[in-house]
């Protein structure tokens, strides 16, 4: 089959990866210049940053997609494990190293902490192994037909039930340990999807897996290496990846299945599927004239967003500074009500400082320091203007950085507000989709497939199985399978492995 892929992020170079080995015909569009969507590149001067995505875990996931088409993928997107994969720094003034090595955090646990919660340790890696096992291939690495789907594993779905999935994440993870820091540390992950720890389902603890025992990655030169490294495996493999190309219309038959794409510049490309990795709203509204967008991509609950201010700075942070420092403020649970119940800052804002600088010192000129600073907020549906919000919110972080140790002589930068992701094409301004919620996971997330329009499948954080790096490279290959169901030529195929 002729397919097109409308987008060369992750997402649609590794569907594009999958259905070049399933033998299809594939050409990928890309409205910008370079690949990689939100894991573009950013340089401001002589600073190099990135603007999306900063945390790499499970590279098997990505192996996967560029094996298939033939690319050795530790050569085209070397990688160096993070030690310590997080630095957790805390209100009262106390830290914790999340090592690479879990016999390395259970001492870091047993000294900073104490014997019995290296104890609840062991109790708590031994559950997340199992956790995953249960919970990877049966509920995330799966095409849904439907909510049926989940009784069609009964001894599978007994186990999760039994291991405590459905419970809330906060809850199940404190019950492993007398201290609060360690909570928040094996929790915090809930807000990628979107949702408050105390209200996350534990199944969540998924994602804490994949960065605390898998490990986060560095790839060589920074994120945006990943979809170059992908992108060169399809170009090795005869596959064309056209930048500066924006679709601007999904073209349908008269029965209303695909028939290819239209361009901003007018060509009409005939396929015979269609894989689409666009914001799922913003796909329907700008591509599908005349198909509505479903009930929960309209009406749905959507993950708060981000402010990123990307730093360029003279000076070099203080020795106790990694790649990766996770700044906790006081109030917990108030700050997830304030941007998620409430729509409002948080009062006592927890942050994020990622130094790439601190790995690889290329990001920078000698003597200077790469910073990206991560505050959450609320998407743009609550109505903050960003207009007025986006001085006082630099000069903050500004203070919180001098606080915190890390250079402060800015020579460049650049602030990422809601409204800014919202004019990137992401829906109410968050580059984290729809949230997490129960309803609006697993088999009641969107499909990737619209029945009233045969041929088209989606990819991408909008739709099965969800956000964050892992997850849409799954759904690139999810979306392979269904283009291959849809062709009528589904054999077994090798499934990713992510053990």
């Amino acid at each position: 089959m002729r397919v097109v892929v409308v987008g060369a992020g992750l997402s649609g170079l590794a569907a594009a990866c999958h259905l070049t080995a399933d033998g299809h015909d594939v050409t990928v569009l890309e409205r910008e210049d370079v690949v990689g969507g939100r894991a573009g590149t950013l340089h401001l001067g002589d600073f190099r940053l990135d603007p999306g995505p900063v945390v790499m875990t499970m590279p098997d996931l990505l192996h996967a997609p560029i094996r298939a088409v033939g690319g050795d993928p530790e050569s085209l997107v070397p990688m160096t494990r993070l030690d310590p994969a997080y630095r957790a720094v805390y209100a009262d003034g106390s830290e914790l190293h999340i090592r690479a090595d879990m016999a390395d955090l259970r001492e870091e646990v047993r000294t900073k902490v104490g014997e019995e919660d290296a104890r609840g340790l062991d109790r708590f890696l031994a559950w997340l192994e199992e956790l995953h096992d249960v919970e990877f291939d049966t509920f995330v690495d799966h095409n849904y037909g439907s909510p049926l789907d989940l009784v069609r594993h009964p001894a599978t779905a007994a186990r999760l039930l039994r291991l405590g999935g459905l419970g809330a994440l906060g809850p199940t993870v404190d019950r492993f340990f007398t201290d609060e820091r360690l909570t928040r540390i094996f929790s915090f992950q809930a807000l990628y999807a979107g949702i408050a720890p105390a209200k996350a389902r534990a199944v969540l603890a998924v994602i804490t897996y994949m960065d605390t025992v898998r490990g986060v990655y560095y790839p060589r030169g920074g994120m945006h290496a990943v979809p170059v490294g992908m992108a060169r495996a399809l170009t090795d493999a005869g596959v064309p990846v056209h930048l500066g190309v924006e679709v601007t219309e999904v073209l349908r038959r008269s029965d209303g299945a695909v028939a290819g794409v239209a361009t901003a510049d007018g060509e009409r490309l005939a396929a015979d599927a269609v894989v689409c990795t666009v914001d799922l709203p913003v796909a329907y509204d700008r591509l599908l004239p005349g198909v509505p967008a479903p009930r929960t991509v309209r009406r749905g609950a959507y993950s708060p967003s981000a402010v990123v201010w990307h730093v360029g700075a003279s000076g070099t942070p203080a020795a106790h500074v990694r790649h990766h420092n996770i700044h906790f403020g006081a109030d917990w649970d108030g700050a997830f009500e304030a941007i998620i119940d409430q729509g409002r800052l948080m009062p006592d804002p927890s942050r994020l400082v990622t130094v790439p600088t601190v790995t690889d010192p290329t990001a920078a000129p000698d003597g200077s320091t790469a910073l990206y600073v991560l505050e959450p907020v609320p998407h743009t549906g609550h109505g903050l203007d960003w207009r007025r919000e986006a001085g006082p919110m630099r000069e903050r972080l500004h203070a919180f950085l001098e606080a915190g140790d890390y250079p402060t002589d800015v020579r460049e930068e650049l602030l990422v507000t809601p409204d800014d992701w919202a004019a990137q094409g992401l829906h109410l301004g968050t580059p984290f989709a729809l949230a997490h919620t129960f309803g609006q996971s697993g088999p009641f997330r969107p499909a990737n497939v619209d029945r009233r329009v045969p041929g088209l499948v989606f990819a991408g954080s909008g739709t099965t199985p969800g956000v964050g790096i892992p997850m849409v490279l799954v759904s690139g290959r999810l979306a392979a399978e269904r283009v291959q169901e849809y062709a009528g030529v589904a054999r077994p195929r090798a499934r990713a492995v992510a053990r």
